[in-house]
């Protein structure tokens, strides 16, 4: 024979929107001619699968159901139990604390799920591979946030610096991001097992760093980039 076949890239999809995640199995095995090896509404599934398999990449979204681990918590329980596969996190929350948080959680990549499609394709393939793919987009939320600006373009270290600069607990940026959820703090101090008092306090710390005054600038940060 004059050449071997590359095996097709095995991916486990973990997305709790059903519209989102059959669109995706769709798309990667239609389009991309990727093997879809499992696809999970829950971290519990995924994990149960996770025994069983091993998929040369996981994607992922970051924010799941109100009563599912959080991000971060999900991004480092996959890193310390499968450490050699990699995870790519396609996230609404497209901003770069969001993505400095999974990076440090773990993530080998991070995209938003307003990109185009084929950026997903380039991402899977890029962490299959062993590299890291984050979304340049992303540099365009980092100038107006405290002033801070960067001239390096590859874009992979950025949200760690931002999130340096403002100095942001990761505990903090959790509270921020579910508030963005539309999540009340009794909410947030449910889902986290924590008192109203620990999560207003990490609220108001957040804040404070930040330089908002109220929840109002919070929602207008989230958009500077329109």
């Amino acid at each position: 024979m004059s050449g071997t076949i590359s095996p097709r890239l095995r991916v486990m999809l973990l997305e709790d929107h059903v519209l989102v995640r059959h669109s995706m199995e769709l798309l990667l095995k239609l389009e991309y001619g990727l093997d879809v090896a499992g696809s999970f509404c829950t971290p519990r599934q995924l994990f149960e699968a996770l025994k069983e398999d091993r998929p040369d990449v996981i994607v992922t979204d970051y924010a799941l159901g109100a009563t599912e681990i959080d991000g971060a918590k999900l991004l480092r329980s996959l890193h310390l139990h499968h450490p050699r596969v990699p995870v790519l996190v396609v996230s609404s929350h497209c901003n770069t604390a969001t993505m400095a948080v999974a990076q440090r959680a773990g993530a080998h990549g991070f995209i938003g799920k307003t990109e185009h499609e084929s950026e997903l394709y380039v991402a899977i393939r890029a962490v299959a591979a062993g590299r890291t793919y984050f979304s340049r987009h992303l540099t365009d939320l980092a100038g107006p946030i405290n002033s801070i600006h960067q001239s390096d373009e590859s874009g992979k270290d950025l949200g760690d610096e931002l999130l340096y600069a403002v100095k942001l607990s990761a505990r903090e940026h959790e509270v921020l991001r579910c508030m963005l959820d539309g999540m009340s703090i009794k909410a947030i101090a449910q889902k986290f097992s924590r008192s109203v008092t620990t999560i207003s306090a990490q609220k108001h710390s957040a804040f404070r760093k930040l330089g908002l005054g109220n929840d109002h600038e919070l929602f207008k940060l989230r958009y500077l980039r329109e």
